[in-house]
């Protein structure tokens, strides 16, 4: 497992450019200086120095990024694995009155210059004592006081958490998030109004690493990844940050080495933003569908930049009525499928089955009662 884990973990590049630059902007292909290492079995994010390495101040100022380049076969080792052992996920370790306090390890702007918006993907320490499993949520508290409330703390935000068990760095220590920015913008004059902002989302992707976070949970168990049938298929449907638990999912399935889980089955993405500087977690999933053509597929629905079959703009439920049949065939024959992101996404997908069911003589109530009933039916909105 340790020699697996140095062929994975072989370079670390570092990035460097600007938050709020209109430059041409494309992750893939940044200039990058590469460092090698070649006397360890194993390394951990954690053993370098990150307070220095992955910095976000502000939307204007310039983020030098820290990432981990891996390689594609074999798999990344990780520990402690310890972490397979309980049979029932960990529940509400810690609760709003007594959170726990985690520390910024890290802030990294994920989207390009031409996305509606600010998209971080941000790593906490938690130091190995707030562990959970895929799918499951974090409670974050942000500072100050809550303003219906004068005297008490800010009420509690939930976020997926977007790493595996074993987080960022392999090593079971770390959690990570993936927030959007909250703003609001005045109807009268279009612009930007402060006061209105997002509290817990622009705390977050503000934040600078060493700093504290107070986390409540783990909580949830409607996302949780079924893992009893190694050759599952999963079909995964997101509007944007809504991809967080899915990359848990996919990490846990492509990326690390886990005696316990050998993923054989089928993981299929759908995932819905605006453009293509929109879309998040990009580089990975596309290394997967290289490395793995047999077991990941992934559709990418660009509002902004592709047209359904009607010639109107292209959403999540246009690409899932593509392969409708295909869809509904695979659900026929015990898929998992997976809903999450905003909760203004289902009332259309809901609709688009609806229709496609009745074109295929079925009712879709039925059909959905039986998924409910034989635990297929997965959905977290907010």
């Amino acid at each position: 497992m340790m020699a697996q884990a140095h062929s994975a973990l072989s370079q670390i590049t570092f990035a460097v450019y600007p938050c709020n630059s209109d430059s041409s902007f494309r992750r893939s292909i940044l200039k990058t200086n590469n460092v090698r290492f070649h006397d360890k079995s194993w390394i951990s994010v954690s053993d370098f120095d990150l307070k220095t390495k992955n910095v976000v101040h502000s939307r204007s100022q310039r983020i030098l990024c820290f990432s981990v380049q891996q390689a594609s076969k074999p798999k990344v080792g990780v520990s402690p694995l310890l972490l397979e052992d309980p049979k029932e996920p960990p529940m509400h370790l810690y609760k709003p009155k007594e959170p726990y306090s985690a520390t910024i390890v890290s802030v990294e702007r994920l989207v390009g210059p031409k996305a509606p918006g600010e998209t971080c993907h941000i790593v906490i320490d938690h130091g190995g004592n707030v562990p959970y499993w895929e799918g499951q949520s974090y409670g974050v508290i942000p500072p100050g006081e809550n303003p219906k409330k004068p005297g008490s703390p800010n009420n509690v935000r939930l976020y997926s958490i977007a790493s595996t068990r074993y987080g960022d760095s392999f090593d079971g220590k770390t959690a990570s998030f993936c927030v959007r920015r909250a703003v609001y913008y005045d109807p009268d004059t279009g612009k930007e109004d402060p006061s209105k902002q997002g509290v817990c989302s622009n705390f977050l992707c503000d934040s600078k690493p060493g700093d504290k976070v107070k986390i409540t949970g783990p909580s949830g168990k409607i996302m949780l990844l079924p893992e009893d049938n190694p050759k599952a298929t999963h079909i995964m449907i997101a509007t944007g940050t809504g991809v967080a638990p899915y990359r848990a999912y996919l990490r846990r399935m492509f990326m690390e080495s886990v005696p316990t889980f050998k993923f054989g089955g089928l993981a299929w993405l759908f995932l819905g933003v605006a453009n293509t500087d929109s879309l998040l977690y990009d580089d990975e999933f596309s290394q997967y569908l290289r490395d793995y053509p047999d077991n990941f597929r992934y559709d990418r629905a660009l509002s902004r930049e592709q047209k359904n079959k009607n010639g109107g703009k292209m959403y999540v439920q246009d690409k899932i009525e593509e392969y409708s049949d295909e869809i509904f065939k695979l659900l026929d024959t015990g898929a998992h499928i997976y809903f999450c992101g905003l909760k203004g996404m289902m009332p259309g997908i809901q609709d688009t089955l609806k229709r496609v069911a009745e074109q295929r003589g079925e009712s879709w109530d039925e059909k959905l009662s039986q998924l409910k009933k034989n635990k297929q039916w997965h959905v977290e909105v907010y």
